[in-house]
């Protein structure tokens, strides 16, 4: 039962001034439970009542039916509800156990929804810094599975552009096949780092790198052989990476698979009268909207990274008719998307309302910013390894008997650091330090991985026994605070959606294994009483909750540890 809804239910004819729904969005829920179950703000109310909010408070609790609550209470400016725990407790537990999706809507009614993320570039290893979009992506293609849409996750590579001009440019240069075919990727960064470092020095390189790209969209042989080449070699290593994080896509069109729809797009643009010439360069003016030039070709002709993302949203839409179509692309490129979406419009394609550029902070290490141009890469690869490592070690500590102990490191490893990437809210940067990341204790993903583990443990103690859902009354006052989190878990999904936050999901996981281990230091859950049926319900709850919140962000959920 929703009793958030019940409470907006109950509030509505004594607040006529305002609709169900935004009664329920004003709805919180106090950090301490001797202020209700759920408050009633009424500041709002107080300039159309022309009256102070406590005696609004109060003028409230006195017109409304409080039967289906233990209490209401005006507190100064807030209505405090307090439910009956025991039966509410009993109806939480239930609806927990007796819906396997216990938490999923149908809001999305089976809309599309267009996700683009990760977007590595090719010739490029990836380094922390691509393991932002990835696991955001990820984690919002799970979200919205579970609120109802059908999630398309496209990986844009990064396999067209001038970089890729300059990267033939350097092979030819300072390149050897012999080199790089005995360390692909490496060798290749290597090439792409001492260009720009001789580029420094003598700018004409930079012409030079732009030359060899308008060869490779003219079709040249020798260069669409080298850049095939280098994507082929980038692609393997990349498969690698997305297996370990346990990731697929439904789309591994990049840049260079819109390169022959590019030309309806510029015909497009010149049959509404939106291209202009700026200084020898095809543009579109975007003044009316206070935004720079929209650049669509180049003084060469060559295209430009506008032009593929117009046609590849048109493509989107054509091909999978998205209701919702995110970018989850790095906050430094805001305008850009701007740009984008105001060229459509322009273009007459309404639809570009529903483009959501869903931007994220930057990692930091030490508090430097990560670049490959500059060489200062830390490897996604190495990281996922050292954490393995730090977890397997861990793991030796605490429980060297453990069987399967490779698989649960990796779990574990793995998840850690994809767990305190999405802890964090998306559009703040941090400082990722290792040593933090992968702690048992903390607020980290091994912690809420060793509580459902811990979970896990209870219930096969007891025989992991049918559950009778009678009488899941428990008296114990500590386990209420685990019973109203429980309950909170399909508005947490509502709102994570609605927010495209994963930090919400994850934040709640910590909150509730944080209450459950409270409840479990202060009980005795195996005792054999009368109420040790309704105990065991709250503990598979308790699992049931943490596996799937685990699996919404993307990590494994080890039943031991």
């Amino acid at each position: 039962m929703d009793y958030k809804a019940l409470v907006a239910q109950v509030l509505d004819p004594a607040v006529d001034e305002m609709s169900q729904t935004d009664i329920l969005n004003k709805i919180e829920i106090p950090k301490d439970s001797s202020k209700g179950d759920f408050a009633f703000p009424t500041f709002t109310l107080a300039k159309s009542r022309h009256q102070a909010p406590n005696q609004i408070a109060a003028a409230i609790v006195d017109a409304i039916d409080q039967s289906q609550f233990e209490t209401v209470e005006a507190a100064g400016p807030y209505v405090n509800f307090f439910l009956d725990k025991a039966q509410a407790g009993q109806n939480f537990l239930r609806d927990v156990l007796l819906n396997e999706n216990y938490g999923h809507n149908t809001d999305g009614e089976a809309g599309h929804v267009t996700i683009d993320m990760s977007s590595p570039n090719i010739a490029k290893p990836m380094s922390m810094g691509h393991l932002r979009s990835t696991v955001i992506g990820n984690s919002l293609a799970e979200i919205s599975r579970a609120n109802g849409y059908q999630p398309i996750k496209i990986n844009h590579l990064g396999d067209w552009g001038t970089q890729f001009g300059k990267l033939i440019s350097a092979y030819k240069r300072w390149g050897s096949e012999a080199e790089v075919k005995a360390d692909p990727i490496n060798t290749l960064v290597k090439y792409y780092v001492k260009f720009h470092e001789e580029a420094e020095k003598d700018p004409a390189l930079n012409d030079e790198g732009r030359a060899w790209f308008k060869k490779l969209e003219d079709g040249d042989e020798e260069a669409t052989h080298l850049w095939k080449w280098f994507r082929d070699e980038s692609l393997k290593e990349f498969m690698d990476i997305y297996d370990e994080l346990d990731i697929e896509f439904d789309s591994f069109n990049g840049e260079s698979f819109y390169n022959d729809k590019m030309d309806e797009v510029v015909d497009m643009l010149e049959d509404k009268g939106l291209l202009e010439e700026s200084q020898g360069a095809q543009v579109v003016n975007l003044d009316d909207e206070d935004l720079n030039v929209a650049m669509i070709k180049r003084t060469d002709g060559a295209t430009l990274y506008m032009t593929r993302d117009l046609a590849a949203a048109i493509f989107r839409k054509r091909n999978y008719n998205f209701v919702k179509s995110l970018y989850v692309v790095g906050g430094e490129q805001r305008e850009h998307f701007q740009q984008m979406k105001a060229v459509l419009k322009k273009m007459g394609f309404d639809w570009a309302d529903e483009i959501e550029h869903v931007s994220f902070g930057l990692i930091t290490v030490d508090g430097k910013k990560l670049s490959t141009r500059s060489g200062r890469i830390i490897l996604l690869k190495d990281v996922l390894d050292d954490s393995v490592e730090l977890a397997q070690e861990q793991i030796e500590e605490k429980n060297p008997d453990l069987p399967n102990k490779e698989e649960v490191a990796h779990e574990v490893g793995v998840g850690a650091v994809v767990f305190h990437d999405l802890m964090n809210e998306r559009t703040k940067s941090f400082d990722f330090k290792l040593e933090d990341v992968v702690r048992f204790e903390g607020d980290t993903g091994p912690y809420v991985q060793y509580t459902n583990a811990r979970a896990q443990s209870i219930l096969r103690k007891a025989g992991n026994p049918e559950l009778v859902m009678d009488d899941l009354t428990i008296t114990d006052d500590a386990v209420w605070e685990v019973e109203k989190l429980l309950a909170e878990f399909p508005n947490t999904l509502k709102r994570a959606w609605r927010e495209y936050e994963p930090s919400v999901i994850a934040k709640y996981a910590l909150s509730l294994a944080r209450a459950f281990n409270k409840y479990y230091a202060n009980s005795v859950i195996l005792k054999d009483d009368a109420e040790l049926n309704a105990r065991l319900a709250l503990v598979k709850s308790v699992s049931q909750v943490l596996t799937e919140s685990l699996r919404l962000l993307g990590v494994k959920a080890p039943k031991e540890m």
